[in-house]
């Protein structure tokens, strides 16, 4: 069987990862990235495959390539992918699918039009307690659902933010895509879209240092009468503090927790416990802090499935867009507020 040949645009940081499960699950052709020493170091990380500094001659030249990972930071996510559908390559980007709901729209259309499939990555939806309580809530164990909290506290220092693009609105676009738009996925894949938000949001300790919040709370209205709150923060004094989702319902109350929703940490359901969890991967480790479970493996695995034997997606644009709605939602809330105070 011939194996999937992906090309990694962007040789940041994150992109050793998702080069590390390439290999793994299929083939690793070429790189790009317009700092010459990053591509070229990864290229030679990974038996010195080709490198290039511009997409385009990339896209004109790697012709046989199956599908382009998305590496690039936010703001550059939305043109890197349009541009490589439109060459006719499928595409899995990294979060957030975009920093703005219309960049995710004209995403989607450039796939369907190109008849290619657009992945988006959601790795938190294979944490294991996620996916156990998941199932809980479509099976109709917790009955009907009534309220979710989802606390996201977290650290992110200045050394985080130095010489880099985020912290930036225009590459970075906020705390809520860079650090949490994965819990905010969770959010509508386990309880559903949301209607109506009502938010406020500060920079506490970042002035000078980004361009954006560091702290908000959100109140949120389901579509579905399930109402809900979030509270999020990159102040968390000097290290990450939990990063949970806890959900009541008519039947039982659960709740996720740990530093990035890895723990089950507490349940209580009316004729049902969930056991024998898996451990799971460990977090994403980038030194003086962490990130979410790194679930890249997962990732390339149900791409490879999709790609090669008809599988169904993971996570598609249409779930991409939604997250950056709802992200949308808050903070356009918030400034509202912001303005009427």
């Amino acid at each position: 069987m011939n194996k999937i040949k992906f090309v990694i645009i962007g040789c940041g940081r994150i992109a050793q990862r998702h080069a590390e499960h390439i290999v793994k699950f299929g083939e690793l052709v070429a790189v790009c990235d317009n700092n010459v020493k990053k591509a070229k170091a990864l290229s030679e990380n990974h038996g010195g495959v080709s490198y290039y500094t511009e997409l385009s001659e990339l896209l004109q030249n790697e012709k046989e390539v199956d599908i382009v990972s998305i590496c690039t930071p936010n703001g550059l996510h939305a043109i890197h992918a349009i541009e490589a559908l439109k060459n006719g390559f499928n595409v899995l980007c990294e979060k957030p699918m975009a920093i703005n709901v219309h960049d995710c729209g004209e995403m989607i259309k450039a796939a369907e039009k190109a008849n290619k499939r657009l992945f988006v990555i959601k790795q938190n939806r294979f944490n294991p307690p996620v996916e156990a309580v998941k199932k809980a809530i479509e099976t109709g164990k917790l009955g009907k659902i009534y309220s979710v909290q989802l606390s996201c506290f977290w650290n992110r220092n200045e050394d985080y933010y130095a010489h880099s693009w985020k912290g930036t609105k225009l590459m970075d676009g906020g705390t809520l895509y860079t650090q949490f738009s994965h819990f905010i996925d969770l959010l509508y894949w386990m309880i559903g879209d949301v209607k109506k938000v009502h938010s406020f949001n500060n920079n506490y300790a970042h002035k000078g240092i980004i361009e954006f919040d560091d702290t908000g709370v959100a109140i949120l209205e389901f579509y579905n009468g399930v109402i809900g709150t979030m509270n999020y923060t990159v102040n968390s004094y000097d290290k990450n503090m939990e990063g949970s989702l806890t959900i009541f319902g008519e039947k039982g109350t659960v709740k996720i927790g740990g530093q990035y929703l890895n723990e089950l940490e507490y349940q209580n359901i009316e004729d049902y416990k969930i056991e024998n969890l898996a451990e799971g991967n460990k977090s994403n480790n980038y030194g003086t802090y962490q990130g979410s479970m790194s679930n890249h493996d997962k990732i390339y695995e149900n791409v490879v499935d999709v790609l090669l034997n008809n599988a169904s997606i993971s996570a598609n644009g249409f779930e991409g867009l939604k997250t950056v709605e709802i992200i949308d939602k808050i903070y356009s809330a918030a400034a509202h507020e912001s303005k009427n105070a």
